[in-house]
């Protein structure tokens, strides 16, 4: 073995800036944060080869004071943290006092500031093997620039890991993007190659706010996007949740901020994928933009180099509150506001319209945002009328008594009319589309087509409902909300199961048989590596007990919770709904289909069946022009 010996100044750099650069985008994040610490209310991004070459950050901010500009490219100096209790609960985006001495290290820097509008300022830079600064008058406006040039010149073994310059300039434009989204007061502007990209505006008021976040996630995204705010326990989770019909074929599009900072974290991964469960067609991603707010004290961001994972001291209750937040926005959403009309989502395609997917992939779509074409639909025309009729007077179109899908018994003949609608008889006049009692967002039914999906006509346009999987969700929610009101009934084991399991997951058994019991699992440990399972929930009984347990425990551990009972249970539910919906080719009557499409806008979460396929799509008058050209 070697000597120990202190590592010279440069060394130590360059093998702290292993950890913090990683690219070019990670310095424009270190800058750009640096800026937005110091008050900046315009930024100013510059890149030359993705980067690669150069890279400029000015912003207009505070400045530094010429005798800390040695300070601020030395290692672990910084005018963020005095104190321990400042590092216990840190508020600024940077703390760690080294960003700017490991990307000198790699880079020929030049840093550039002033604190007064004299248009006079200090320019330093560090020169040989000490990393000696060099301090120099420059002209320079009131705030701070930063130039990087020739990235990793002296680390040719990390240069070569970049990637090209296309490449390495979309994780810089991210990285501008993410910390737009959090910083809406301030303005941006980002520059590649001498080509202005972006130039984004201070957003303070909501259209303003809207407007920026369609600028940076696209118009598509803002449409389909709900607005949602949850309190509890001095944590508040507000931002913007994407309709479920707004999937995404890669997690793309998901942004997640805890006090302004962008993190990527398992428990808050885990609870959005929760939220989304029951709602989502599989293999698809949700689209989000969500911001947590919590006492800085509550949440440790110095558990990696790059700050882009955190740790809760109550993770239990983060995961809480962004799950059920997003659950119960989710379910409280209706026809209404949920109108899947929408462009990205490759899930509803219709002849004529293109959307785009993740990475830029023509798919088949909706083209969300048409403007709908003012002049009001003709609510007298005779199958509207009728159907009108028909749903107050409890008659189907020929007149007799017809059974309800939902709300009564099926007839035994459960024949209808087929959707065949017989010459109009007088009828009422509808109420018109924007007084009060107007029609539903889901409108009347016209007819049934093909034994398989209901036409209808609502304020809009056409609507188009699949009957199967529309009444599929509705039994299954029915058979959630009749279990919920029952509880979980526990079924003892004849013969109780022993399980092997590991000492931590014993602690943890024992140390939670409140939750278990919770979960209708009575569950005992008998040695420091063994427990014995002697009840489980009814509904489960014929489940694997060893592999349930398991998974359980596995939860517990990870996330500090678990839902698996509830998602084995709603399996089973989601299995007995399918199989008790109306099936393809069962006629329904006029009063059935409109039963069906009332009991739809009263249902949660009934845009999308039990396997998240969508349970309804419009077409608006808009969209019926543009497919025959009218008006062209």
């Amino acid at each position: 073995m070697a000597r120990i010996h202190l590592l010279d100044a440069r060394l130590a750099n360059q093998i702290a800036a292993g950890e913090v650069v990683e690219r070019p985008a990670s310095v424009a994040k270190e800058l750009i944060e640096n800026a937005i610490d110091a008050g900046a209310r315009v930024v100013e991004v510059q890149a030359e080869q993705g980067g690669i070459a150069g890279l400029r950050v000015r912003d207009d901010g505070d400045g530094i004071a010429r005798d800390d500009l040695p300070l601020a490219l030395a290692r672990h100096a910084t005018s963020k943290i005095h104190h321990l209790d400042d590092l216990e609960a840190v508020a600024t985006l940077g703390f760690r006092g080294e960003a700017l001495a490991s990307i000198a290290s790699v880079s020929r820097l030049t840093l550039t500031s002033s604190q007064d509008e004299s248009g006079l300022g200090w320019a330093v830079r560090t020169e040989g093997r000490d990393m000696a600064a060099v301090i120099e008058p420059a002209r320079h406006p009131r705030g701070t620039s930063v130039e990087v040039r020739d990235l990793f010149f002296n680390t040719p073994a990390r240069r070569k890991f970049l990637r090209s310059e296309t490449t390495e300039f979309g994780h810089l434009e991210e990285v501008v993007r993410r910390i737009a989204l959090v910083s809406p007061q301030v303005s941006f502007s980002l520059t590649h190659n001498q080509r202005v990209l972006w130039q984004l505006k201070p957003a303070t008021s909501e259209a303003e706010l809207l407007r920026r976040l369609g600028q940076i996630c696209g118009q598509p995204f803002v449409q389909a996007a709900r607005p949602i705010s949850v309190e509890t326990a001095g944590i508040h989770l507000h931002g913007w949740m994407g309709l479920p019909t707004f999937s995404r074929s890669q997690a793309d599009l998901q942004y997640f901020f805890v006090n302004g900072r962008m993190v990527r974290d398992k428990v808050v991964s885990h609870a959005v994928r929760q939220a989304y469960a029951d709602v989502l067609y599989h293999g698809r991603h949700p689209a989000f933009v969500l911001f947590l707010d919590i006492d800085p004290g509550a949440v440790d961001v110095n558990v990696h180099p790059t700050k882009h994972e955190v740790r809760f001291r109550e993770q239990r209750l983060v995961h809480d509150l962004i799950y059920r937040g997003l659950h119960r926005a989710l379910a409280d959403l209706r026809p209404q506001d949920a109108a899947p009309v929408l462009a990205g989502d490759g899930m509803a395609p219709v002849a004529g319209a293109v959307s785009t997917d993740a990475g830029g992939t023509a798919q088949p779509g909706f083209a969300g945002g048409m403007p709908v074409r003012q002049s009001g639909l003709d609510w007298s025309a005779a199958p509207v009328r009728e159907a009108y009729a028909s749903y107050l007077g409890g008659a189907d179109a020929s007149g007799a008594a017809g059974p309800g899908v939902a709300g009564v018994p099926w007839s035994s003949a459960g024949a209808g009319t087929g959707g065949v609608l017989p010459d109009p008889v007088p009828s009422p006049v509808l109420p018109a589309a924007d007084e009060p009692g107007g029609p539903p967002p889901l409108g009347y039914a016209l007819a049934q087509l093909h034994g398989i999906y209901i036409l209808a006509q609502n304020r809009d346009g056409l609507v188009l409902v699949d009957m199967h999987a529309a009444h599929e969700r509705i039994v299954y929610e029915r058979l959630k909300a009749d279990q919920a009101c029952a509880g979980i009934a526990s079924q003892p084991l004849l013969v109780p199961i022993s399980m092997a399991v590991s000492r931590r997951e014993a602690d943890v058994a024992e140390s939670e048989q409140a939750v278990f019991a919770d979960m209708g699992i009575e569950v005992e440990r008998l040695g420091p590596e063994t427990l014995l399972v002697r009840a489980l929930p009814a509904l489960l009984a014929q489940a694997g007990a060893d592999a349930l347990v398991r998974d359980v425990l596995s939860d517990l551990i990870t996330h500090g919770n678990s839902r698996r009972i509830e998602e084995r249970r709603n399996e089973l539910m989601a299995t007995m709904a399918c199989h008790g919906a109306v099936r393809a080719n069962r006629q329904l009557s006029i009063t059935e289909m409109n039963a069906l499409l009332r009991d739809m806008e009263a249902t949660e979460r009934s845009g999308q069946c039990n396997h998240g396929r969508p349970t309804w799509t419009r077409l608006t008058l808009g969209d019926l022009d543009r497919l025959f050209l009218r008006g062209r």
